[in-house]
């Protein structure tokens, strides 16, 4: 059994793009309408571009799964483009300052942009997020929910109960067009995303991923490149336009004194069958994560996109063919794309989840996985028993 894995390929206008997965054990039942359903989410939210007008993405199996379930061989997830036309995409000479566009194009000494932001665009996201989803077919199997939500756009924020539960904050984040679960802050995001597309400008914000029933324990302290709180920083962090990523509290830990930081800890033995084996906080300043492991409690972590840096209105540019000034060219885009992000957010963390549970309870079969899981957690319990 190897480590989980996910590599994507595809370009923005070209046939396809596709996510390939290793490391899933066999016997694991695929959700198809669960990845369509998040592949959908992800083309919704307000302020989108007309791209998502021509897209309708699904996803198709080409390979790994056989009758609906995994096979324990590497899975290929496509998902078509039906903007097909990468040949005959023009060529792109001005530089979009904010995307890989400049640097791409020095990198691989061209003077063509065109195929740098083929493959730097966020169409690639779209294979990561039906990674996330499969991924997310092996974490409900245990009882794992993620959520993802946004709590910020262009600077007005939402409020979200800290004790909210996934159902709550689902059927809130469902209820407007920029997936969050504050209906009083709804209102305010469109407005200001309407304005934005008035003024030919773009908007960013701060999106939250929250992860329920995850027990302590996965990640290491052993290795700096397993430590989990790492990981899920680089997998957020690597979104495109996505510019910061904290856990917990995150920058204001620095702030605070280490009493107002650090999360006490307690024993409820009402709570020893949940899976935090009744190792209780009342705080989660630490978002879930402690030492590079998990600790029981809700996982949070949150990332903040930039705005999207291709705007109506251009900006100074230099043409690389000519050397002279000129404003950047304008490539089919976004007003703002922090829900959509939301969306990947939340698969990207739910793909890092279940590496980390396929790292320590992994197994050939779900039936070896399982087995490893219910093992390890009664001893666990057996364990605070003394």
């Amino acid at each position: 059994m190897g480590e989980l894995t996910c590599r994507t390929a595809g370009e923005s206008h070209g046939r396809a793009v596709l996510a390939l997965v290793e490391g899933l054990p066999a016997g694991l039942p695929v959700d198809l309408e669960l990845i369509d359903r998040e592949l959908r989410r992800r083309q919704g939210g307000y302020g989108r571009g007309a791209r998502m007008k021509i897209e309708k993405d699904s996803v198709a199996i080409l390979s790994g799964v056989r009758a609906g379930v995994t096979i324990g061989s590497p899975v290929v997830l496509e998902i078509v483009n039906r903007d097909f036309r990468i040949d005959d995409a023009p060529e792109i000479h001005r530089p979009r300052p904010g995307h890989a566009d400049f640097a791409g194009s020095l990198k691989w000494l061209t003077t063509d942009c065109r195929n740098v932001l083929e493959r730097a665009s966020a169409r690639e996201t779209a294979a990561r997020v039906a990674a996330g989803a499969l991924a997310k077919c092996l974490l409900s199997e245990f009882g794992i929910t993620c959520v993802g939500f946004v709590c910020e756009i262009g600077g007005i924020r939402a409020q979200v109960p800290a004790d909210a539960t996934p159902d709550q904050l689902i059927a809130a984040r469902d209820a407007n067009a920029v997936y969050t679960p504050d209906a009083s802050a709804a209102d305010a995001m469109l407005a200001a995303i309407r304005q934005a597309k008035v003024d030919r400008d773009t908007l960013g914000g701060i999106v939250e991923v929250r992860v329920f029933g995850v027990p302590p324990g996965l990640g290491t302290c052993a290795a700096w490149q397993d430590k989990l709180d790492g990981r899920l920083m680089q997998a957020v962090g690597s979104i495109q336009a996505f510019k910061g990523v904290e856990i917990g509290l995150g920058f204001e830990a620095a702030r605070r004194p280490g009493s107002q930081v650090h999360d006490a800890l307690y024993f409820d033995p009402a709570q020893r069958s949940t899976p935090n084996f009744g190792f209780v906080r009342r705080t989660n300043r630490a978002g879930g994560l402690e030492g590079g492991m998990t600790n029981g409690q809700i996982i949070i972590v949150r990332g903040a996109m930039k705005p999207i840096a291709t705007l109506l209105q251009g900006m100074d540019s230099v043409n690389l063919q000519t050397l002279k000034p000129e404003r950047s060219d304008y490539e089919r885009s976004d007003v703002c794309a922090v829900p959509a992000a939301s969306v990947v957010a939340e698969n990207v963390v739910a793909f890092e989840i279940a590496r980390a549970w396929l790292a320590k309870f992994g197994g050939d079969t779900l039936r070896e996985v399982r087995a490893a899981w219910e093992f390890w957690a009664e001893a666990v319990r057996r364990l605070a028993e003394g």
